[in-house]
């Protein structure tokens, strides 16, 4: 049953809407390069876009009626969008689930260090990455600093083109004799991942400053961010690819960039619930916090946020009780919108290639994940996999379906196991990726565009 190519179905016009769709999209993952500066900016657009704060609504005891739309912000690093549908919510919901973390290196508390007139950071790496794939290169520095007065500042350095970048160094081929004879997973250990930072001791230093070269770093920090070296034990500080997303091919019909897994989900489903009027079932698009390592904390799907603000947002319709939350959540359908592995011809061999993803035909539907035997994996119902496919043929959504790579293989989990446990129904959906965890990932945009409107159909079916 091999898929349709998405691109023939669409005229000259048509494709048009689909770039510009791309462009959107390039420059928001171009912007957005951590969990924080995600809800920052989707914040930003919802309301302008007509979202209210499910703070002011309480705050000012208002009703919510059909239509109304609003959100619950995380703590800055999640977040719960809303649009009020004509049936009660406990009737259920129709749920697009992403996340908005991403691989990447974490600093330590502790991170700042000189050894022989370098200053280094020392990181330690959030998520799956094959530690090799980064080194030399060019890396930013994103985050925020919180002083012990409750003040914050934010850091965003590496962006701009008048901007220093950064980078961990690698063992010059001419000594690497020993180093290449080590299994990938050891070319580069994790304590081996700290980031240069400085170079030029400070001129006015004292003789009884020993390390001068940190001085001076931490002057810099001083003059241009009010930060004391202790500020970093209240500091969320994430080092990512330096740069913005780029058009690839010579046909531009993809785009290379940090953190595709799992914007290039996230970003589409909020741009859906931007398209719905006044849906019949009740709207959600949330978008999650710590998917990467587990789903666990107060800002991962584990925790109780998404329950409680469905909670009070069913009060504020004037329809809570106990019993309706339950009935809502179990009455409810969701697509765990997350990013599938494509095939790539370079690598077949892990993959099976009647039932892989490939760039161009569509989003993508994955029945279960999980590792050798679907260990730990959400499997959806054959019922439901009938209705997502009448739901895409009625809107001529292109779409595939598929598993990550041959049984045996590996594999991978998503947020879908965790939304099943209120017993909705629930499926993995998204886009197919290359160079998946790899800080430059490549997708279609043309799949990117079929995922918008898989999840705007998704939202408005009867």
């Amino acid at each position: 049953m091999e898929r349709k190519n998405a691109w023939k179905k669409y005229s000259k016009e048509e494709l048009a809407e689909v770039f510009a769709f791309a462009e959107k999209y390039r420059t928001f993952i171009s912007d957005c390069k951590t969990e924080r500066e995600c809800v920052t900016e989707i914040v930003k657009q919802a309301e302008e876009a007509g979202f209210v704060d499910i703070k002011t609504v309480l705050k000012e005891n208002r009703t919510l009626k059909p239509g109304d739309r609003v959100y619950a912000d995380n703590k800055g690093k999640s977040m719960a969008l809303y649009i009020i549908g004509r049936q009660p919510v406990k009737e259920g919901m129709y749920i697009l689930g992403a996340h908005i973390d991403s691989p990447r290196l974490d600093l330590k508390q502790n991170p700042m260090y000189e050894d022989t007139d370098l200053v280094l950071l020392d990181t330690h790496y959030y998520g799956g990455v094959k530690k090799y794939q980064w080194v030399t290169l060019p890396l930013a520095i994103h985050g925020v600093v919180v002083r012990k007065d409750g003040t914050s500042v934010n850091i965003n350095i590496g962006e701009k083109p008048e901007d220093p970048v950064f980078g961990v160094s690698d063992l010059l081929i001419h000594l690497a004799g020993t180093q290449l004879e080590k299994k990938a997973a050891k070319v580069i250990e994790g304590e081996d991942m700290d980031v240069l930072i400085g170079s030029m001791p400070l001129k006015e230093a004292d003789k009884e400053t020993k390390e001068k070269v940190k001085a001076n770093i931490l002057s810099i920090l001083k003059e241009q961010y009010q930060i004391e070296e202790e500020d970093f034990l209240s500091a969320e500080i994430e080092i990512v690819p330096a740069g913005g997303a780029r058009n690839y091919g010579l046909d531009n019909s993809m785009i290379m960039g940090y953190g595709h897994d799992d914007r290039v989900c996230a970003y589409p489903s909020f741009a859906a619930m931007l398209e719905v009027d006044i849906p019949e079932k009740t709207s959600v698009c949330l978008l999650v916090d710590k998917e990467e390592i587990g789903s666990v904390g107060a800002t991962g799907m584990q925790s109780r946020f998404f329950e409680n603000i469905t909670a009070e947002v069913m009060n504020a319709c004037g329809a809570y009780t106990e019993l309706d939350l339950r009935r809502a959540l179990e009455n409810s359908a969701a697509l765990s919108s997350d990013v599938s592995a494509a095939y790539d011809p370079n690598y077949p061999s892990v993959m099976e290639k009647k039932n892989a993803a490939y760039f161009g035909r569509g989003v993508v539907f994955n029945k279960y994940t999980g590792a050798r035997g679907k260990s730990g994996s959400n499997d959806a119902s054959a019922e439901y996999m009938a209705q997502i496919r009448r739901v895409m043929d009625e809107n001529n959504v292109y779409f595939q379906t598929s598993e990550l790579g041959k049984v045996d293989q590996g594999g991978g989990g998503t947020i879908a196991y965790i939304l099943g446990n209120y017993n909705m129904q629930v499926i993995d959906s998204g886009v197919a990726v290359l160079n998946m965890h790899a800080p430059w990932e490549i997708i279609s945009k043309v799949d990117l565009y079929e995922a918008k409107c898989c999840y705007l159909a998704f939202l408005k079916q009867n």
